[in-house]
């Protein structure tokens, strides 16, 4: 007599997604990740590169954008968000630079690499429109 073995499978339920907004701010002195819920209003965990490492000069690199990125993205998967939509923003402004630093790919590529699913990346730079007088004097910089 053949007995019959019963395979129990196992169905993997879908996890709920709960999504939060990671604002990463990118200079060339410093990158600073602030992940809020979806409004803004409410800040779920921030870091920067200055949290991370001892020298000033190190604190826009793309190593303490990762470290200061896995410290934001272990904080908000505790508080239960795992899924980001980024806000990229640069110093931008009339004075500033459009383009954003270093640190803003690592950071980035970290929170993707923890395991937080990542929805729309958006730049957020600010753009004058029409602008105050810009620096540098009526024959600009001189080098």
């Amino acid at each position: 007599m053949e007995e019959k073995k019963e395979t129990k499978t196992f169905v993997k339920k879908p996890k709920k997604i709960k999504w939060g907004v990671a604002h990463i701010y990118s200079s060339y002195n410093n990158t600073i990740i602030h992940i809020t819920d979806l409004t803004g209003a409410e800040t779920i965990a921030k870091a920067s590169g200055g949290m991370v490492v001892k020298a000033h000069r190190l604190e826009s690199s793309p190593t303490a954008a990762m470290a200061a990125a896995k410290l934001a993205g272990e904080t908000a998967l505790d508080k239960g968000v795992n899924a980001l939509h980024i806000r990229v923003r640069a110093p931008g402004g009339h004075n500033g630079p459009s383009n954003t630093g270093p640190g803003s790919q690592a950071a980035i590529r970290a929170l993707s690499r923890m395991g937080l699913k990542i929805g729309n990346i958006e730049d957020v730079t600010t753009i004058p429109h029409d602008r105050c007088r810009k620096k540098g004097g009526r024959r600009g910089r001189r080098v």
